[in-house]
């Protein structure tokens, strides 16, 4: 699936090749070439190869953890059946987005991801425009994504107080403190925690009918037909593959990333999608009483269900354990991620206080200022969250649109290209001539998720039970394009402009 170098190419790589001391953080010839074509300096170190790759970007999608804490999405808007098909829908569809992110990434391996592909393979008109755009909202999505990581440990871990404390009082602010407690677990948890969890609920809990599971939709939500109900369900399975693209941003971390990195995406939705689906199935056949999974006094239903099944307050407890354990690994390599691309559009001038937030202190190959902005950021939002849990959750919960934003605009450039049969960057890792059909069921598949993303889960909505992501996701575009046209426009010109187009 490689595309070959043209001679021009062939001949800057070689003399690349030459050089006498290769460090690990230069990377290869191929790395060494990206770096020189789009005219950035080597400051990070490459020592990420495809197992570690693979490792990180499987954390952070966490696609069986995901599962189970959304599944009230589904269990609301859909039923068992709408859980299982809007899956397997959510699957396919994000197969086509990763896909066609790993072929930009092939093309371009930068920490900046959407937005400089953005800047690189958009109409010139708007280049400048679109790709500062992208910028914002990525820079939202991931900044946003670390809090909801963080929020989301810290309701596990008040669900398992209400499930052993019964007189336990529940209270935001002890949800908030609980958000700093953050430990890096070993990525073998997140396998050895899968067999953990599915097989005591083969072994104990009761069976549902696999004809409820596969054929039995339902509409909880007071929508007025039940296939509006069943496609805003959807959310709850697409946020279990979000966010393919972490790896992306840590692509100058990377060795050989114009042929990694894309590997890496592949298989890591591969085996997010196959664990994601069984996990799917396991909770469907034991989920017994819906109603009383969904209005569970934990606050998740898969904890009320591991309870039922088990019988057991010291099992569940355990059970829960794992999947808290491994959100909060998802949680700090979302940190990583977030980090690197608030470092990348920082450097390229996209951002308040860019200098500051962009600089890597000689030897230390990391962006700690960009780190260290990170956790402010997520400290006060979670701040918010003790004046109001609805604002709270609005910010958190407009991630996936923001960052989907970011994958149609940049997915929708690269397949211009293809329409004007414009010449494509040389890439390690290609689609073929498959790449335009799989381009525009991407961009159907996101435009799809975009525009149910927004919607409540029960109608009629009050103040307390409203969607209120679109007003806050509306806030940040519109900020995004006065600050671009009272002084961005002035200062970021996008990566394009150091793109050498004749290497």
């Amino acid at each position: 699936m490689a595309e070959k170098y043209s001679e021009k190419e062939a001949v800057a790589l070689e003399s690349l090749e030459d050089v006498a001391v290769v460090s690990e953080l230069a990377g290869t010839a191929e790395d060494r070439y990206d770096m020189t074509r789009i005219g950035k300096k080597q400051e990070l170190l490459r020592n990420f190869q495809f197992l570690s790759v693979l490792s990180f970007t499987v954390v952070i999608l966490a696609s069986w953890e995901t599962v189970l804490y959304t599944v009230s999405y589904g269990l609301v808007n859909g039923g068992l059946a709408g859980l299982v098909w809007m899956f397997v829908v959510a699957a396919v569809g994000m197969a086509t987005v990763v896909l066609s992110l790993a072929e930009m990434a092939s093309m371009a391996p930068r920490s900046g991801g959407q937005y400089h592909w953005v800047s690189e393979f958009a109409p010139p008109g708007v280049q400048k425009f679109l790709s500062f755009l992208t910028g914002w909202l990525g820079t939202l999505a991931w900044q946003t994504g670390i809090a909801s990581g963080s929020y989301l440990s810290a309701s596990q871990i008040q669900g398992l107080m209400l499930l052993n404390a019964p007189g336990y009082t529940f209270e935001r602010w002890h949800r908030t403190l609980l958000l700093p407690r953050i430990e890096v677990f070993m990525l073998v948890l997140h396998f050895v925690g899968f067999f953990a969890i599915i097989i005591p609920l083969w072994v104990t809990a009761p069976r549902t009918p696999a004809k409820v599971v596969f054929t039995e939709f339902q509409n909880n939500g007071g929508w007025p037909n039940l296939g509006l109900s069943v496609l805003i369900g959807l959310t709850g399975p697409v946020y279990s593959m979000v966010a393919s693209d972490c790896a992306v941003h840590m692509a100058e971390e990377i060795k050989d990333a114009s042929r990694i990195l894309p590997l890496g995406m592949v298989w890591s939705m591969v085996l997010s999608a196959v664990s994601g689906f069984v996990m799917i199935l396991t909770f469907c056949f034991s989920v017994g009483d819906i109603e009383s999974a969904i209005s569970t006094p934990t606050g998740q239903p898969y904890i009320q269900v591991f309870y039922n099944a088990t019988g057991s307050r010291a099992g569940t407890t355990v059970m829960t354990v794992i999947i808290a354990s491994m959100t909060l690994c998802n949680t700090v390599n979302n940190v990583a991620s977030a980090s690197r691309q608030l470092y990348a559009f920082a450097r390229d001038r996209g951002l308040p206080f860019s200098p500051v937030l962009s600089y890597v202190k000689p030897g230390w190959a990391i962006p700690l200022n960009s780190v260290l902005m990170c956790f402010v950021v997520t400290c006060l939002l979670s701040l918010i969250n003790i004046g109001s849990a609805v604002a709270f959750n609005a910010i958190v919960s407009l991630g996936a649109a923001a960052l989907f934003s970011t994958y149609a605009i940049s997915i929708s450039c690269i397949l211009i290209k293809r329409w004007r049969d414009e010449p494509l960057r040389p890439r390690r890792w290609s689609l073929g001539k498959w790449g335009a059909p799989v381009n525009v069921a991407a961009v159907m598949f996101l435009i799809l998720f975009y525009f149910f993303s927004f919607w409540p889960l029960f109608t009629p909505t009050e103040a307390t039970t409203m969607n209120w992501s679109i007003a806050i996701y509306g806030a940040v575009v519109i900020f995004a394009i006065l600050y671009y046209h009272t002084h961005g426009k002035f200062v970021y010109d996008g990566p394009v402009v150091l793109v050498k187009r004749d290497l």
